[in-house]
């Protein structure tokens, strides 16, 4: 164990630990691979492939530590494993909004917001954070490069993770207003409740994450390793001590990803986002013709809420579960019959 000292010739300032990294790096391929089954087994590429693409980086950049951790002198192997497990955290939280936005396409008369605005939006944004994060890492870890590009760095890192703790915010409080809003008008489904709370458990990891890095970032804004005059010994514990790192980014990290393994969102939502519970009992599931943008996607890009029409006056709300969920000349548009889903689960499916 570290115990907090300077060792010399070391980017890591301490000698990083041999076995973690094995631990983590198999961990992380082994959620990965169980995560590439699911999206075969429930053909959820567009919903959860985002996971993959988190697991193979995090496994990538555990393995280029455990390299860099019998070299610990070396800059490339540390700029890598660096870059490689600050891009995978966005992409888990993308594919939270991902989620979020096919929650909210499953009782869309609650939602604040068109739901396919959730994923475009906020997608729009974390394409902003990676590329912020990837800017600054890559910059702040290169000690051969002057003071000022390596400050430069430290900041826009510090940017991006201020920016995903406002994100993250803003999630909760659109998932929040629409959770409310649910339960006040008598929608009582547990799949939709199985995959809010699941939301907010792997939000709250994902939070926590966050908020340790701006800490991290934060206590060594002012610190360069080549300057003699600084006293190694008055950095932070958060840079002296390998465990912070295994415990608020690793740790927290692969708990989420298995997470997303054993509460698979396509166990609760329906495959296609045109199949939505009834506003009558809050329980029936109806597949009917969902929602329908006349707008061109750049336009809904920039403007997801579609403040433009509704300053000219020409924004219209397409409720169509009020023309499909209900009778047509006295008689049922649909019968409800049981159906089985991929995941194993009866649901009822109006056909």
């Amino acid at each position: 164990m570290s115990d907090g000292k300077y060792v010399d010739g070391s980017i890591y300032f301490y000698a990083p630990n041999k076995g973690a990294p094995v631990f983590f790096a198999v961990a992380f391929g082994a959620s990965g691979i169980w995560h590439l089954y699911q999206c075969l087994h429930y053909k959820s590429w567009i919903l959860t492939g985002f996971y993959v693409s988190c697991a193979v980086l995090f496994t990538a950049g555990f393995i280029v530590r455990e390299l860099g951790a019998f070299d610990y002198g070396d800059l490339v192997k540390f700029i890598v494993t660096t870059c490689l497990v600050y891009a995978a955290p966005p992409i888990a939280e993308l594919a939270n909004y991902n989620i979020l936005g096919r929650v909210l396409y499953y009782a869309p008369y609650h939602s604040p917001i068109h739901p396919g605005r959730v994923i475009t939006t906020f997608a729009f944004i974390s394409t902003i954070v990676e590329v912020l994060n990837g800017q600054g890492a890559s910059l702040s870890a290169n000690q051969s490069l002057p003071r000022r590009k390596q400050d430069i760095g430290r900041n826009l890192l510090k940017a991006a993770l201020l920016i995903q703790v406002v994100v993250i915010a803003l999630f909760l409080l659109l998932a929040g207003v629409f959770h409310r809003r649910c339960r006040r008008g008598g929608i009582r489904s547990a799949k939709l409740e199985n995959v809010l709370w699941t939301l907010y458990a792997s939000t709250i990891l994902l939070t926590i994450r966050t908020i340790f890095r701006v800490v991290e970032y934060r206590s060594i804004a002012d610190l360069h390793y080549g300057d003699r005059s600084v006293d190694p010994m008055s950095f932070s514990p958060i840079i002296r001590y390998e465990w912070f790192f295994y415990v608020f980014e690793a740790s927290l990290m692969l708990i989420n990803q298995v997470l997303m393994n054993v509460r698979h969102p396509r166990r609760y939502l329906p495959k296609s986002t045109k199949t939505y519970l009834s506003a009558r009992d809050g329980k029936t599931e109806v597949t009917g013709t969902g929602y329908s943008e006349k707008r061109p996607f750049l336009v809904t890009l920039v403007d997801p809420f579609d403040l433009a029409g509704l300053i000219k006056g020409t924004k219209k709300n397409v409720k169509f579960w009020e023309e499909e969920d209900g009778h047509k000349d006295g008689k049922p548009e649909s019968q409800t019959v049981k159906a089985k889903e991929p995941a194993g689960d009866d649901v009822e499916v109006a056909r």
